[in-house]
């Protein structure tokens, strides 16, 4: 029987262990869990699990018992001959490690490297280590407990770190489906949601909703001109300042090739067009070619009592502005004939 060690049995407290990491999606919460498990398996002096950071190198303590806050054990891990980095790096446990204490002291630990396998492929997370008064000879039952308890911290750490994953690229996926590849603002499906809702909102409401229209000036030129890498960086452009000119409560987004809309609560659309026109004439030249917008603005429910209605008399007072010259708006469209 280990000296100072468990009167039975380590292995009856894995079921709690696995309980604890079966009911928390959350690491720390787990991991905690795990060592609390271990150290009531084992009864330690002291008990850690150092994780590696995925972003940086070295290791990051996850979980401990026994060692006071601002200990330089957090230091000391880092260091590729101290036990929890050589059973990390050298993916072996590393038992009966002993080694002196500050206070003069002898103890003796055993660390376990954290390691999952995925396709074939082995990769280690982390280390668990735990210590003891030197001297704590293990048995083979508390070996077997302890690399099941490294097993399930692995298995723990590595669920966590799967379902962050899976957020990450649920939430990239939702903001492709949201924006346009491009330019990072609205695509036209948001766009089209998002008119519809306000538009729902001011008619319960009794407000107004500004529509307005903008569409790049001579782009086809700018295309032929300084290619498609040009053009890309004047629809690039444009979003930006588009984007940065507006009010929080207001939408931007891209629905053609060279055309960007704006949806705005309240009366002051063709205030923000202009304003947003002002931004562009201040922009660098692309390809040696000047780049300004011309933009119509429409506004609900005085040109239009739904979304078709108020998209055409935003489309009609961009051509008007388009026929008054490049970087031009136009605010109140032309009556439509027969009306």
């Amino acid at each position: 029987m280990p000296v100072n060690g468990p009167s039975r049995d380590p292995r009856t407290h894995l079921p709690a262990a696995i309980a604890a990491a079966a009911a928390s999606d959350d690491s720390d919460t787990a991991l905690e869990a795990i060592l609390a498990a271990g150290v009531a398996a084992f009864s330690p002096t002291a008990a850690a699990i150092f994780l590696s950071d995925p972003d940086r190198p070295g290791l990051a303590l996850a979980a401990s018992h026994g060692i006071e806050e601002g200990s330089p054990l957090i230091a000391d891990a880092q260091d590729p001959d101290h036990p929890f980095s050589e059973a990390a790096t050298g993916r072996s446990a590393v038992f009966d490690r002993e080694a002196t204490a500050a206070s003069g002291g002898s103890f003796v630990g055993a660390y376990l490297p954290l390691v999952v396998a995925s396709g074939g492929v082995e990769a280690v997370l982390g280390s668990i280590g735990m210590v003891w008064p030197s001297p704590h000879p293990l048995l083979d039952e508390d070996r077997e407990a302890l690399s099941a308890l490294a097993s399930l911290a692995a298995l723990a750490v590595d669920r966590a770190r799967l379902a962050s994953t899976a957020s990450e690229r649920s939430e990239w996926f939702e903001r492709m489906a949201h924006t346009d590849p491009l330019t990072g603002i609205a695509n036209e499906r948001t766009v089209s949601r998002i008119l519809e809702l306000e538009l729902a909102r001011a008619g319960r409401q009794g407000s107004e909703l500004s529509l307005a229209m903008f569409d790049v000036d001579d782009f086809r030129a700018t295309n032929a001109q300084g290619g498609h890498v040009a053009g890309d960086e004047v629809l690039r452009q444009v979003a930006a300042v588009l984007a940065e000119s507006v009010r929080l409560v207001d939408t931007v987004g891209r629905i053609g090739g060279d055309e960007f809309v704006l949806v705005a609560p309240g009366s002051a659309g063709a205030m923000v067009a202009r304003r947003v026109l002002e931004g562009i004439a201040a922009l660098p030249a692309v390809a040696g070619r000047t780049v300004s917008v011309s933009a119509g603005v429409a506004r609900f429910p005085a040109d239009g009592a739904d979304s078709e209605a108020l998209i055409a008399a935003a489309t009609a007072a961009l051509a008007r502005a388009r026929a008054e010259g490049a970087g031009s708006v136009a605010d109140t469209p032309e009556p439509v004939a027969g009306t």
